[in-house]
């Protein structure tokens, strides 16, 4: 196969993938396209690219000599952005979150549908080096039935909410590093979702100022799932950590940053009378050293595999866009639920 070409969009995001892009075999970096014109001049430099390959225009960038895009721009321009690609036939690998309201959402999905290339939601989180063993055990029977899960997220990035884009980004609105993990484990998606959290202790008073938001979900299969989530909360360091009960045991992680030490139950293997300690790692020790070149540990690595191999042999992606739907469109409905007074509220299963 002759190696594919990467377009990437947005400056800070999109380059952080294009390190794994330009140091894969597979794929070639041959165009940059930033609204910015001196941060777009810089990272034509990093990745030596001439002025011609550089584009302020998003319409130009797709009328170019390539194969694929890779957003990471703003959430609102995801839809229209993802659309446009696929209608230009290009392959379509979208950060987090899919899009910003269920009808984005839909959008998107309606595109995916009629379109011959492939679409990939850039969840890195699911492609840990801990969530991929634990999803390993999980579908082994190591806990039995998931019946409880959840997942706490406090990043502090004050300076990003005011006057921007996120101002207006509700905290569950960014349930993906959470929720996702989580119904990629267990198999499932939600149906029902309530919320709290609209309070604010900082101005202006935008949703993305919103002190803390916890989300209760309810999962086609029975489970209970449980989301915290906060832009503003002075939590340091950052809080990314998750917790997983089935019938037959639990998977927990610690609570010191992506790389810590969790605890384990597999009933019948572990001893009951002590912890069973376990390393949490966003990293697999044993990737290639290209592997680290990403951010988030190997993850960024390993999803961009996954998407490099769903087109190279027609395959469905880990995060298609039912899973991206299923990881997004909660989000949405538990944030409403909230500003409703936490009321419970039908999730969609746009997809179906």
């Amino acid at each position: 196969m002759e190696k594919l070409k990467i377009g990437m969009v947005g400056g800070s995001r999109a380059t952080s993938y294009g390190s794994v892009f330009s140091n894969n075999p597979k794929t070639e970096v041959v165009a940059l396209c930033e609204v910015d014109e001196e941060k777009l001049a810089e990272n034509g430099k990093s990745f030596e690219l001439p002025d011609s390959a550089l584009y302020t225009s998003y319409e130009d960038l797709l009328n170019a000599d390539i194969d694929v895009v890779v957003l990471g721009t703003p959430i609102p321009l995801h839809a229209d952005q993802v659309v446009k690609a696929l209608e230009a036939k290009k392959h379509v690998l979208s950060e987090v979150t899919a899009a910003d309201t269920v009808e984005n959402c839909s959008k998107i999905v309606d595109a995916v549908r009629k379109a011959k290339t492939k679409y990939m939601l850039a969840e890195n989180c699911v492609f840990m080096d801990f969530s991929l063993q634990w999803k390993k055990w999980i579908d082994a029977g190591r806990i039995g039935t998931p019946f409880y899960a959840e997942a706490d997220y406090v990043h502090e990035i004050r300076h990003l909410v005011e006057d921007k884009w996120r101002a207006n980004r509700a905290p569950m609105h960014y349930c993906s590093h959470s929720l996702g993990p989580l119904l990629y484990w267990m198999d499932d998606y939600v149906v029902r979702a309530t919320a709290s959290g609209k309070h604010h202790s900082l101005t202006p008073e935008t949703d993305g100022n919103i002190d803390v938001q916890v989300a209760l979900f309810e999962t086609a299969k029975g489970a209970t799932i449980k989301v915290l989530r906060s832009s503003v909360a002075l939590r340091e360091p950052g809080l990314c950590t998750y917790s997983i009960m089935g019938d037959k045991g639990f998977l927990e992680s610690g609570r010191h940053g992506y790389d810590n030490i969790g605890l384990r139950y597999f009933d019948g293997l572990d001893d009951k009378k002590q912890e069973t300690r376990i390393a949490v790692s966003a990293s697999d020790i044993e990737a290639p050293p290209e592997a680290r070149l990403g951010g988030h540990g190997t993850s960024e690595y390993y999803l961009a595999q996954d998407f490099l191999n769903a087109i190279e042999f027609d395959l469905t992606p880990t995060l298609d866009v039912v899973r991206a739907m299923d990881m997004t469109v909660p989000g949405l409905i538990a944030h409403e639920a909230a500003m409703k007074g936490g009321v419970w509220m039908d999730v969609p299963r746009i997809t179906d």
